[in-house]
């Protein structure tokens, strides 16, 4: 009896070729299909120039007008020794493409290959592949690679942060269910037990733009390990660019972090935990007079504290609401071993409260920090925004340091795209579940006539002429940057640019609310 031989190259998966037809050929006729409409006869056109993301060629010209995509790709510090390595540009070129369409997993770059349109519009020969755009990440030096990102990240908003601003700090978890570095368990409040990495935050309030992000370790959420890359940052910024002051949660309200913020003169703005020193506060504040009403439900209240491993006493805001009791409260208790009900009578006579803590250093009337506070939840819709629309919900690799790289890569064209939908849109922030259909949706066909390009839209959405008009304004402008300012350096176009951002959105409205609500 003859033993099969063992297979050195064991096959991949079986092709179905029923599930996976082969393109149409002159030797394959058309596909006949009944409909509600009656029949209907398809064919396979390979050869057509289309793609589904007709409108982003308008984002290329901002790029290119800001000079925001040539100088990262030159200076990207991606080395390849092969002939037959992709080139950088259509690495960076390729990563760009796959995060605007709002992918989740590097093998969702195949749908791209075929778009020729927009590619070749950034300059690029080809799409790669998603082994090879792990690969180039990981062939990046980590210490040049950060560098490089940091910088570019910088040179994004520096220029928008001579107006008045506000830096929010927070850390959002996200699960992990491969072997990658880096996964360890840790706090998970939604899914606990599950191996997780920490992305540490900080963010330019309000205009939702990211500043910086770190990976980390699932099981270091703490302020303790943001805390040096903030104290980084604030040092890096210049003296009129820097922050009106930090804002974060209850994990930031503890003492080494103000005290290294008070070292450097920065104000902060946080919520305390509810120890013991803080509740003792409380009870001995909840009877007193001089509560403000903040709205229909929150009173405030101003007063300071100094808990026992502090140096000095901080100035604090207590913040109550009366919760809503029911007409007949019920106690469960055991009588003999068996389980009783308890009826109290006459519950009006209770009160329940919930009550926040706040601990800031500014120099504001209590009714404006409470606002300012409150505020802060547009910081936990960029979170879900970046995870569920972006990449950060993704784009895992087994290195933490590729992980980190693509972390930074999709914040930074993040920050790209926000930035060009306030020029269309400089009302409000459109979240990409929005922004999407309407600013980069639309099937685009590419004709060619002697050495002209023709791109001809097919737009869906509702609200396309509205749009239509806008982007003739922005165009506009564009096309006044270029023709009167040629004599500008690269810096001082994208200068331009944020200008006139600031200007659409208003200075008057301001990047920080500071009025109350009543």
């Amino acid at each position: 009896m003859k033993l099969r031989g063992s297979t050195i190259h064991p096959l991949g998966e079986a092709q179905n070729t029923q599930l996976s037809p082969k393109i149409a050929t002159e030797d394959r006729p058309q596909i006949e299909i009944d409909t509600f409409d009656g029949k209907v006869h398809v064919e396979w056109d390979s050869d057509a120039e289309l793609t589904p993301y007709g409108q982003l060629p308008f984002f290329i010209q901002f790029l290119k007008v800001g000079h925001r995509f040539d100088p990262w790709v030159e200076e990207c510090p991606l080395e390849y020794t092969s002939n037959n390595a992709p080139k950088v540009r259509d690495v960076l070129g390729s990563l760009l493409l796959s995060v605007l369409s709002g992918h989740q997993r590097f093998i969702h770059m195949t749908a791209l290959r075929n778009d020729t349109v927009n590619s070749s519009l950034l300059g690029m020969s080809k799409i790669i592949g998603c082994d090879s755009a792990r690969r180039a990440l990981s062939k990046i030096d980590e210490d040049k690679g950060t560098a490089w990102l940091r910088a570019h990240l910088n040179a994004c908003y520096l220029p928008l942060l001579s107006t008045s601003w506000i830096l929010d700090v927070d850390v959002t978890v996200k699960p992990l269910y491969g072997f990658q570095e880096g996964a360890v368990k840790g706090y998970n409040p939604h899914k606990q037990g599950r191996p997780s990495h920490a992305y540490h935050s900080y963010l330019i309030a309000n205009l939702r733009l990211v500043l910086d992000v770190e990976v980390q370790p699932g099981n270091q959420t703490s302020s303790s390990h943001s805390l040096p890359r903030l104290l980084s940052l604030l040092e890096q910024f210049p003296a009129d660019c820097k922050p009106e002051f930090v804002r974060g949660d209850c994990d930031w309200g503890a003492d080494s972090v103000m005290t290294a913020l008070e070292e450097v003169s920065q104000s902060y703005l946080f919520k305390m935990k509810k120890g013991s020193g803080v509740k003792k506060l409380l009870r001995s504040q909840h009877g007193q007079g001089g509560w403000k009403n903040f709205n229909r439900y929150w009173e405030v209240k101003e007063s300071e504290i100094q808990l026992g491993s502090w140096k000095h006493a901080r100035r604090v805001i207590l913040m109550r609401r009366k919760l809503q009791k029911s007409d007949e409260l019920v106690l469960e208790h055991k009588v003999n071993g068996q389980l009783s009900l308890g009826f109290i009578e006459e519950p009006e006579e209770f009160k329940l409260y919930e009550y926040s803590v706040l601990v800031t250093d500014l120099n504001k009337d209590v009714i404006s920090i409470v606002q300012l506070y409150r505020d802060r939840a547009d910081c936990e819709n960029n979170f879900d925004e970046l995870k569920n629309h972006w990449g950060w919900g993704g784009f895992t690799t087994h290195k933490m340091h590729s992980t980190q790289m693509m972390a930074r890569i999709v914040a930074l064209i993040y920050n790209w795209w926000s930035l060009f939908v306030r020029l269309i849109n400089p009302n409000s922030h459109l979240e990409a579940i929005t922004s999407r259909p309407l600013l980069l949706s639309s099937i685009g066909k590419l004709t060619k006539s002697g050495r002209q390009k023709f791109l001809k839209l097919t737009h869906s959405h509702a609200n396309h002429e509205a749009v239509a008009g806008t982007y003739h304004r922005v165009m506009q402008f564009f096309e006044q940057l270029k023709s009167t300012t040629q004599q500008l350096t690269k810096k001082e176009y994208w200068q331009l640019i944020i200008e006139k951002i600031i200007e659409l959105i208003g200075v008057k409205r301001g990047l920080i609310p500071i009025t109350s609500s009543g």
